[in-house]
């Protein structure tokens, strides 16, 4: 059999179907496969509860895509809608019931739950298709259950003879022409499995990087060499494994916990907060019965006429008491705004009258004729009308967002102070003997650069509303780095550096946060271009905290630092701050020319735009795209999200349609 596993995740519900973010099982289900180094998710996708979407999708993967394997997640319950069962058994040409009671007799010790669970498994031509329950609980108790069997049951049904593995089963090849004992060719599900899965820990001085065994590269003893040892010494690998993106983006939202509330008063520094409670109305909008245009207060049932006018209400105070009565037969000049006299039922437009007759200097208006028959109630808004007392505003998880709207209903219903998310502070650093601040004034030598690094998120965060700290830039020292790093913990919820995360040898990030400062490293590397070497740690608060500190060692190429801090930083900083949707927003466009794939998946700068017809477009910024060129981010308002390369496929060609990260406004 190849050594590469194809599989794909299907997630059948109709909630993940109309909302992908809330898909949990899912990619559970592919972070568990991809811990193993055969699997290969090929395809992921969300379907609702429907028999025949179900029945064509899983069809088209094995026919078609012709995958080793199909695992859904969801739909096997008792539930009205729950039909997966159904819709894949007259799929199957084979069922596997075997394998089907080995997951059940598992799940069954776990929870009696289980035996609300239909799952089915069986072969469809070449294809092995499994059915597991809609919780990632449950997807990871079945999937561990079938973990050690699956590669060589794929083997199998892919035509394979499953040689090598009874060999090993038994000790080595068998001799030639020696018989095999009855029974020597079952394999037991108690045996070592070369292809089980699981989780190790490499430790370094003082601190620990978290890998799989499916990581070729992660070593045993430690994650990265002492600080001390000679360039001649120094690893020629990285001994961090090379994680896919939405592993690695998963192992960052699962380190992020929103931080606790505060109570805040209502002003325009509430812009970008989390609302952590309901808020209620304490006073009704308007308070009281108030004109909504310039006009004439009257009686609606006198009709029109002509009028005395008996007093003038304009929007202004009113002492309590001090209100006129307006008698039948008598009209009230009023504004926009203004109380409504006792016993007026509607008010007139000015627009709708005639002055008949005014005092003899002109002063005041005396008798004004009303053209316009009104209803009762007419242009007045009733007390509470707006909002009443009690009423529920703003939800909690609500933000609080720079239109102006919330803070506008907040000051008119007599709330003073809201009780919101902490607002976190991000620490900017850079590294390297290098890099000079751009704005120090004085001409570059050879071998410097001037920092665009800082300068730019920086810029991004504020723009985003949250509070930053400019650490300024800390030269290749593993002690000046140390400190500013430790400085910059006791101070910041997160510190960003950009530099010296690859495989330099002024590269230290990495061996002083798992030597100096205990930190736990999550990722080293992932399969993404640009930002390959892009690291994430959890460090012990420096201040005692019960909450590690979250680091981020972005690459110190600009465009690098620029859309790994939009892809990982962001979300963290918006997940921390209380934000329930702290992903980025994705649309699908339509690409406007060719673009040829890497061998990585890639996230290119581009363009999207909206054609006077309403079609949605995309094109790239630039050809060159080289993490180097910061001018391939000038007027980037989105990440085209690009495969990486295949056999099957070498590129994207005009007018197909592909998944854009919106970081900034269309166009």
């Amino acid at each position: 059999m190849a050594s590469e596993i194809r599989v794909g995740v299907l997630t059948i519900s109709d909630t993940a179907s109309l909302d992908p973010v809330s898909d949990t099982s899912g990619p559970s289900l592919c972070r568990l496969l991809e811990a193993e180094p055969r699997y290969k998710v090929q395809i992921q996708a969300c379907v609702p509860d429907d028999f025949k979407v179900i029945q064509r999708t899983v069809t088209a993967w094995c026919d078609e895509l012709d995958l080793h394997l199909v695992v859904s997640t969801g739909g096997t319950g008792f539930g009205v809608r729950d039909c997966t069962p159904e819709a894949v058994l007259p799929l199957l040409d084979r069922q596997t019931p075997g394998i089907s009671h080995l997951i059940f007799s598992k799940s069954i010790q776990i929870t009696p739950f289980a035996a609300l669970s239909r799952a089915v498994s069986g072969i469809r031509g070449q294809t092995f298709v499994l059915t597991f329950p809609g919780s990632p609980k449950a997807v990871k108790e079945n999937f561990e259950a079938v973990a050690k069997i699956l590669p060589h049951a794929i083997d199998l049904t892919r035509g394979g003879t499953g040689k090598k593995l009874h060999e090993k089963m038994q000790g080595g090849p068998r001799p030639s022409g020696t018989a095999a004992k009855d029974g020597e060719e079952k394999p037991r599900t108690d045996d070592k499995h070369e292809h089980g899965h699981g989780h190790g820990h490499g430790h370094g001085h003082g601190g620990h990087t978290c890998f799989h065994h499916s990581d070729r590269e992660a070593r045993s003893d430690a994650s990265s060499l002492s600080l001390e040892t000679p360039v001649s010494r120094r690893l020629r690998k990285s001994p961090y494994p090379l994680i896919p993106m939405d592993r690695a983006l998963a192992s960052v939202m699962d380190q992020v916990t929103p931080l606790p509330s505060v109570e805040k008063p209502v002003n325009e520094e509430l812009i970008g907060a989390v609302l952590d409670e309901d808020v209620v109305a304490v006073e009704a909008v308007p308070g009281y019965r108030a004109s909504v245009l310039d006009g004439y207060a009257v009686i609606d049932t006198d009709g029109p006429g002509e009028y005395p006018v008996t007093a003038v209400s304009i929007a202004s105070a009113v002492s309590e008491g001090s209100s006129t009565k307006l008698l039948p037969g008598h009209i009230a000049r009023i504004t926009t705004g203004g109380a409504l006299p006792e016993g007026a039922t509607a008010v007139v437009m000015v627009e709708d009258t005639q002055l008949i007759k005014s005092s003899d200097d002109g002063s005041c208006e005396e008798t004004v004729k009303i053209l316009a028959k009104v209803r009762n109630g007419e242009a007045i808004r009733e007390i509470g009308s707006d909002v009443q007392v009690g009423q529920t505003v703003l939800k909690k998880g609500q933000v609080i967002s720079a239109v102006g709207g919330e803070i506008g209903v907040l000051a008119s219903i007599g709330v003073h102070t809201v009780r919101v998310r902490q607002r976190p502070v991000v620490g900017f650093l850079s590294t390297g003997n290098e890099v000079v601040n751009h704005d120090n004034g004085q001409p570059l030598k050879m071998g410097q650069i001037r920092d665009s690094n800082r300068p730019t998120l920086i810029a991004a965060t504020k723009a985003a509303g949250f509070d930053y700290l400019d650490l300024g830039i800390a030269p290749d020292s593993p002690e000046a780095l140390e400190s500013a790093v430790k400085s910059g913990l006791q101070k910041c919820d997160i510190v960003v550096t950009t530099g010296g995360v690859s495989m330099g040898e002024m590269d230290l990030l990495k061996p002083i946060l798992e030597q100096k400062l205990g930190a736990t490293i999550h990722f080293g590397r992932i399969m993404m271009k640009p930002g390959k070497p892009t690291t994430f740690a959890t460090v012990p608060d420096p201040n005692g905290g019960a909450q590690p500190k979250l680091m981020f060692g972005l690459p110190g190429n600009p465009v690098s630092a620029t859309v790994t801090f939009h892809l990982f930083v962001l979300p963290a900083l918006r997940k921390l701050a209380g934000y329930e949707k702290y992903m980025w927003p994705s649309i699908n466009a339509e690409v406007t020319h060719d673009v040829r794939l890497d061998e990585r998946p890639e996230y290119q700068r581009a363009i999207v735009s909206v054609t006077p017809e309403g079609r949605i477009q995309v094109q790239s910024t630039d050809k060159n795209q080289m993490s180097s060129r910061m001018v391939t981010m000038l007027g980037a308002n989105s990440l085209m999200v690009l495969p990486g390369r295949t056999a099957e496929m070498s590129g994207v060609t005009a007018g197909q349609k592909i998944e854009c990260l919106l970081i900034g406004k269309l166009v």
